[in-house]
């Protein structure tokens, strides 16, 4: 164990020594969450619209100041006419219109009611359907209000409930994903460094003539990173909470415990890239580029998992961040126990031991 420890601080010396090294260990991560937190958001707010109001009623007026009073649009400048609306949507200083004809207010008192045109620009689908859904509910309120007592010969009155968000915070959707990323890039790329580094240094030939067992270098290589990733993954807990007010349902403990096991499956992998890799720039680009595409595409935070062909949902199988992210949605934002995330563990808990053994099985005791 004595043996153990001081090659354990001898690599905890190498990351502090190296600048580069803390950077991508503490930096990137803070960036990251920061940055997907604040940036990447499925919410619609702020969104240019553009008014042509001919009718310049008392009705036109208070759905207007309806619209206005919310955050999801900001109104420009009155439009002129039908071509000064085309123009902006051109210039994209718009993303929708809406135009009430002349006499709206009066025909809505009328048998056939009133009419209101609402044009979207289609060329981001999502934002186009999201915001005309907003306007429509807009103006099937204010509808509701004018006549409250209206009643169709049936009726059918949905009644909505979001469960797990209901302040629609658009956080709450990125941070598990982001989380599962973090660990994936930064744990497997700084690992997979680790046993390449002593290749190019020179330094091999001194571990492979000690005493030490190949396993305990593997070990000694990994703890380190273990403890700072468990640093990193505090960090980006309290910053999820207070900074972006992420809340956390479920227990801390079983956090903590699934992430430690993440965090070595990540491990492992790097430290399989490691042996398989004979220089710093290829296990860097392997572990970074490699890890962080799949990350994205078959993790599901970002693109529905049910919406990909079949052969992508079979290839997400064997990405470790699946199943992490899973683990971590239900326990932080849905409180679930361990009775609801052990088959996810037990694969977790598998292939953190398949890659480790497959690691060691490489780790070459001759140059």
């Amino acid at each position: 164990m004595k043996q153990l420890l001081a090659f354990i601080r001898k690599e905890f010396y190498h990351v502090f020594r190296d600048r580069r090294t803390l950077l991508i260990l503490f930096g990137m991560p803070i960036v990251q969450i920061i940055l997907f937190g604040f940036a990447l958001s499925s919410e619609v707010k702020n969104i240019g619209i553009a008014v042509l109001d001919n009718a310049r009623d008392v009705q036109s007026e208070q759905i207007i100041s309806r619209i206005q009073s919310g955050s999801y649009f900001q109104i420009k400048d009155a439009a002129l006419n039908y071509r000064d609306i085309e123009q902006r949507f051109k210039q994209g200083e718009i993303k929708c219109a809406i135009l009430f004809p002349l006499n709206f207010g009066s025909d809505i008192y009328k048998t056939g009611g009133a009419q209101v045109q609402v044009i979207a620009d289609a060329s981001d689908p999502n934002t186009a359907t999201v915001v005309t859904n907003y306007l429509n509910n807009i103006i099937n309120n204010y509808q509701q209000e004018l006549n409250p007592t209206a009643k169709l010969a049936y009726q059918i009155i949905p009644e909505m409930r979001q469960l797990y968000n209901e302040e629609q915070n658009g956080s709450l959707n990125f941070i598990p994903g982001v989380i599962a990323l973090i660990f994936m890039i930064v744990s497997t790329a700084l690992t997979s460094v680790a046993v390449v580094r002593e290749k190019e240094l020179g330094t091999m030939e001194i571990l492979l003539v000690s005493p030490f067992k190949p396993i305990m270098v593997l070990i000694a290589k990994a703890v380190p990173y273990l403890v700072l990733s468990l640093i990193d993954f505090i960090i980006i807990l309290l910053l999820s909470v207070f900074l972006l007010n992420v809340g956390v349902r479920g227990s801390l403990l079983l956090i903590f415990a699934e992430s430690i096991l993440f965090i070595i499956t990540c491990l492992s992998l790097g430290l399989l890239i490691s042996n398989l890799t004979t220089s710093q720039q290829t296990a860097m680009l392997i572990s970074m580029m490699g890890m962080m595409l799949p990350t994205i595409f078959f993790t599901g935070f970002m693109f529905p998992l049910e919406n990909m062909p079949k052969i992508f949902q079979w290839i997400s199988y064997i990405i470790p961040s699946k199943y992490y992210y899973a683990i971590i949605k239900g326990v932080m934002l849905k409180g679930l126990g361990f009775g609801y995330v052990w088959k996810e563990t037990l694969i977790l808990a598998g292939m953190a031991t398949g890659l480790l053994f497959v690691a060691l099985k490489n780790f070459k005791i001759r140059l």
